[in-house]
């Protein structure tokens, strides 16, 4: 479907139809704000427009009222709404917890877990969505985003925001990465994402195309996805149940999460290594397969363990200490023949840089929604270029990393991640998830990143106010 509106049909719609949203944003009373009906949501008159007339008044609700030429559109409202809602999942299964760092310690340490299925269970759940307004009309919508992530946007980055040009994307971003001496990483280069992700959003509907053509693509007609499967059970009949299956679905790739480490003794170096052999040998030589520790390893644990299963042939190990010890990525490295993952908890270019620089790893896993958005991934993909290493967005989301992607040389960018049950319920309150096919994702249409909610799933929403 063909989105982009002529911009005289565009000024035309919004002469006549465009309405102002059915949230009042009250300048003078920041924390304050008027409570939606269900139909409108956080879209507003567009939101309407599109249930009741289709995608081609949804394209023209979201083209500019006015044509500012070279002048700014400003940002009017910044505007962060939690949805609440529930759906029913199995019961008893998919618990798998993986290895991370606390395990070290007897009293923190999970016992070894079994699928116990026990019928169905509702869930409640509740996901937080930003909502940028302009004064030309234009809504800018994106989300799921962390809690922690939201309270920086609302309290710290929300008041600088404001009467800013939500055009001017380099500015902004160095502006706001500039705004705090703590905005170099965690949760608030976290926030920082979720803003530079939204104005991602309003640019596309500004002009009416995927965020992917505002970023220099297609390069390709669908995104190829690995399953990624946190929580399916690593007892040895289940495991080899599911791989199949998943095979069976398209998936050429997938990461399996390590259950144990150090703490777990012998035993537990004798269950990792297990894990290689049966996923190797029940999916054979045309699968590919990786493994994520999760910080939970250290240098010498994970040598012990490489160096038995070199001969599978794993695509990668992953994560398998903290981050921050450059030297023992290092180190990993040059010492076996497994290549070297990390980076979902990278933050910015800087710290890529440092790890390629130190030649530490083979794949580059930063997260678009933590790193400092869609802007700063497509520059640490440039920066990864430079050593021909591959970035590989780790998958906590997926708009934004699918539509850099498709948007990139598939020698800098050739995969995505899914999330295999994560992403069954991740995106609930949306009415128009990505979800592949064929291992697959098609490219998204639609302006922006085209995120729409079904009011049907929302049973009541809260805004976030200012303290």
């Amino acid at each position: 479907m063909h989105l982009v509106v002529p911009r005289l049909r565009q000024r035309q719609y919004h002469k006549e139809n465009m309405r102002r949203s059915p949230y009042s944003f009250r300048p003078n009373s920041p924390s304050v704000f008027s409570q939606p009906s269900r139909r409108h949501f956080l879209l507003g008159a567009a939101a309407t427009a599109f249930a009741t007339a289709g995608n081609s008044a949804f394209a023209a609700a979201f083209a500019p009222a006015n044509d500012p030429g070279d002048g700014p559109l400003k940002i009017e409202a910044v505007e962060l709404v939690e949805l609440h809602g529930r759906y029913t999942d199995e019961a008893g299964v998919n618990g798998q917890p993986q290895v991370n760092p606390l395990d070290v310690y007897d009293d923190l340490r999970p016992e070894p877990y079994m699928d116990k299925p026990s019928g169905s269970k509702e869930v409640h759940t509740s996901a937080i969505y930003l909502r940028i307004q302009t004064a030309g009309g234009i809504e800018g919508l994106y989300g799921p985003i962390e809690k922690s992530a939201a309270i920086v946007v609302q309290q710290e980055l929300r008041p600088f925001l404001l009467g800013k040009d939500a055009l001017a994307g380099e500015k902004l971003w160095d502006e706001m990465y500039r705004s705090n001496r703590h905005s170099r990483d965690g949760f608030f280069m976290m926030g920082i994402s979720a803003v530079d992700n939204t104005l991602w959003d309003v640019r596309g509907r500004y002009y009416g195309v995927p965020v992917y053509r505002l970023l220099g693509g297609p390069t390709r007609s669908s995104v190829e996805m690995y399953a990624s499967c946190l929580g399916f059970s690593l007892e040895p009949e289940a495991l080899r149940t599911r791989a199949l299956a998943i095979k069976e679905q398209g998936f050429r790739y997938q990461k399996w999460f390590m259950g144990y480490g150090p703490g777990s003794g012998p035993e537990g170096m004798h269950k990792n290594v297990e894990l290689v052999r049966i996923l190797r040998e029940t999916l054979g030589d045309d699968s590919e397969i990786m493994f994520d520790a999760y910080s939970g390893w250290d240098q010498d644990y994970m040598l012990e363990w490489a160096h038995q299963v070199e001969k599978y042939r794993p695509h990668w190990i992953e994560e398998a200490t903290h981050p921050e010890k450059i030297e023992s990525f290092a180190a990993m490295r040059r010492s076996t023949t497994i290549p070297i993952a990390s980076g979902e908890h990278f933050y910015g270019r800087w710290e890529v840089e440092r790890y390629l620089q130190a030649a530490a790893l083979s794949v580059v896993q930063a997260d678009p929604e933590w790193c400092g958005g869609t802007s700063e991934l497509l520059r640490i993909g440039t920066v990864a270029s430079l050593h021909d290493v591959p970035v590989i967005p780790h998958g906590h989301s997926l708009r934004a990393a699918v539509h850099i992607i498709s948007s990139q040389p598939p020698m800098t960018f050739p995969l995505g991640e899914y999330l295999v049950n994560k992403m069954r319920h991740y995106y609930h309150f949306e009415s128009n998830p990505l979800v592949p096919v064929n291992a697959h994702i098609a490219l998204p249409t639609g302006p922006g990143f085209n995120v729409q909610l079904d009011p049907a799933k929302i049973e009541s929403q809260t805004m976030l106010k200012s303290e």
